[in-house]
């Protein structure tokens, strides 16, 4: 089989790299491609040899002009219906020629190598182009879809056709799948399921710092995209009253569009002394940084069922997050503090409760959270709910 994503390997990515090692622990040979690379220097050597185990669609110009003339000449009908939904996929000519050519020559590759099942992760582009593939090749497709982007605009993507066309569709919360269904079929709910994403091992392995002055330190961590969907703004407004009346301090780990708005509202409010911006970081410095870290605020505004709750989680870091989404499946008030989207009162007010926090109710939350990801979020449980679904697929 094959997995195909966007963007791969990436830092951010990392439960993509997770869920397929641990499906090749259970016996699947399985094919790496992504549409492009994240343009980031692999952290250790295991993501090097990630890297060098995939393949990159757009890096070979000459190979996507060679598939894209092949299929227009051999297969004029199925290229022409091809190129219409990838039109439908797309909204304009230049992206759905995109897409029409990574998936003839993903097609070819697949062909090539006498791949028969195609997995994209994202219900975005890399479905679109997975379902194009399925057009011009033997092979059939699934997908796993995330969230937000996908449910905020299923018509564009055409998620109603992308579920209907798929051997199966996967969700990484029931929330997730609640809103797949609410774009389906209802003859095609059976085949939407929930299979959870997943932490890398490396975040079972460790326990918070046991020194007593880590637990009373002051310090919070927030690990994210600095986009809009995040929520930052908040959490830096929040800040900026809690720090007028007691000490505080934030580690921001990320990168993104809106990095330079970010900086901007941190002088703007004169927090650059209580607030460290580290841009994207391995994942052992997010490790060490959430070992001794109060508690991990998760602010978003719009979210899926962010990883890094589950990795701090394992880690036993309580954690601070709003009540959207998939989250409250996974988090509630005996691991951390849930709070309204878009309240800064509430974000305030669960930050000084975790500030207040003694060290025995913390650690409590960190053991029942880490339990809890153990549970639900094993990396080796997920990958068999995965595998059962590849293995129904008809041969």
């Amino acid at each position: 089989m094959a997995y195909l994503s966007n963007v791969y390997p990436k830092i951010s990515h990392s439960f993509i790299q997770t869920e397929i090692a641990a499906l090749e622990r259970q016996g699947f040979d399985v094919h790496r491609f992504t549409v492009r690379r994240a343009g980031e220097v692999p952290a250790d050597g295991a993501g090097r040899a990630e890297a060098g185990r995939t393949t990159a669609l757009l890096e070979d110009r000459r190979a996507l002009a060679s598939a894209t003339l092949a299929c227009l000449v051999r297969r004029p009908i199925v290229a022409l219906r091809a190129m219409a939904l990838a039109w439908r996929g797309a909204g304009d000519g230049v992206r759905a020629l995109a897409y029409f050519a990574e998936a003839a020559l993903l097609a070819r590759r697949l062909e090539a190598v006498g791949v028969s099942h195609l997995h994209a992760h994202f219900g975005t582009n890399p479905a679109t182009v997975a379902r194009l593939v399925a057009r011009m090749a033997p092979v059939t497709y699934s997908f796993t879809a995330h969230g937000p982007d996908e449910f905020d605009d299923p018509r564009g993507l055409d998620l109603p056709g992308k579920i209907a066309e798929a051997a199966f569709v996967v969700a990484v919360s029931s929330f997730g799948r609640g809103q797949l269904m609410r774009w389906a079929r209802p003859d095609d709910w059976p085949r939407i399921h929930v299979v959870p994403c997943a932490p890398e091992p490396a975040f079972f392995g460790g326990n918070r710092d046991e020194a007593g002055q880590q637990r009373e330190d002051a310090r919070l961590v927030c690990v994210a995209r600095l986009s809009a969907q995040k929520g930052l703004p908040l959490l830096l407004e929040a800040l900026a009253r809690i720090a007028v009346r007691r000490e505080v301090r934030l580690d921001l780990i990320g990168g993104g569009e809106d990095e330079a708005l970010i900086a901007a509202q941190i002088e703007r409010l004169k927090l650059a002394d209580i607030i460290t911006l580290h841009g994207w970081a391995s994942p052992e410095t997010i490790r060490d940084t959430l070992r001794s870290a109060r508690a991990l605020v998760v602010p978003s505004f719009a979210e899926g069922l962010p990883v890094v709750l589950m990795e701090g989680m394992a880690l036993r870091c309580p954690v601070i997050a709003t009540a959207i989404a998939g989250i409250p499946e996974l988090v509630d008030d005996q691991v951390g503090w849930l709070v309204r989207s878009g309240s800064v009162d509430d974000l305030e007010a669960a930050i000084n409760a975790a500030l207040d926090a003694v060290p025995e109710d913390l650690e409590r939350m960190g053991a029942r959270g880490c339990a809890r990801v153990r549970e639900r979020h094993d990396p080796e449980i997920c990958a068999r709910r995965m595998a059962d679904l590849l293995q129904s697929i008809p041969a």
